[in-house]
């Protein structure tokens, strides 16, 4: 969508730094009240893409343990306002298999849904918002947030203003 697409690329030290990214998107979705959002998370094995989603679940409120979804598939977190989502779609063999799944179910205006493998959901799940790109670089990561939507480019507008996570 036009007008829609922006960027926010910086660099992660470590992982303390790529959780309070997570927790940094997490608040600008709270001042969206319980409106929901789609992202997906791109990045080779061992990025921290469930570190980015443990960042996010904590700035959401979440107290307990963050676990990748790699064998259950998605891990609810239905007690957060609004409800997240975290889905690992490594194991998926076919993307029709998320039919089976109700995987639309999981998608609404009240859901925040975190993606990570979402290419091998290709053509079942619904556009992201936001994509969020971990790369190595030197001794950590780079990060890079792009917005998809009006709503994406709304989110990152309101991560600029609150967080300053890195360079």
């Amino acid at each position: 969508m036009a007008g829609a697409v922006i960027e926010k690329n910086l660099f992660l030290a470590d992982e303390t730094a790529t959780e309070a990214l997570g927790r940094a998107l997490a608040m600008a979705v709270k001042t969206r009240g319980s409106r929901g959002a789609t992202m997906y998370l791109r990045g080779n094995l061992g990025m921290g893409k469930t570190t980015f989603s443990r960042g996010v679940m904590r700035g959401m409120g979440h107290e307990g343990a963050v676990k990748s979804p790699t064998y259950t598939i998605v891990e609810p977190y239905e007690h957060l306002q609004p409800m997240v989502y975290h889905f690992d779609l490594y194991r998926l063999g076919d993307p029709e298999e998320l039919e089976y799944l109700g995987i639309r179910d999981y998608f609404g205006s009240a859901s925040l849904c975190l993606i990570e493998w979402a290419e091998r959901g290709a053509g079942i799940l619904p556009a992201p918002d936001i994509e969020v790109e971990l790369t190595p670089e030197e001794t950590g990561r780079r990060a890079v947030l792009r917005s998809l939507t009006p709503l994406g480019k709304e989110l990152l507008e309101d991560l600029r203003a609150s967080a300053p996570v890195g360079n």
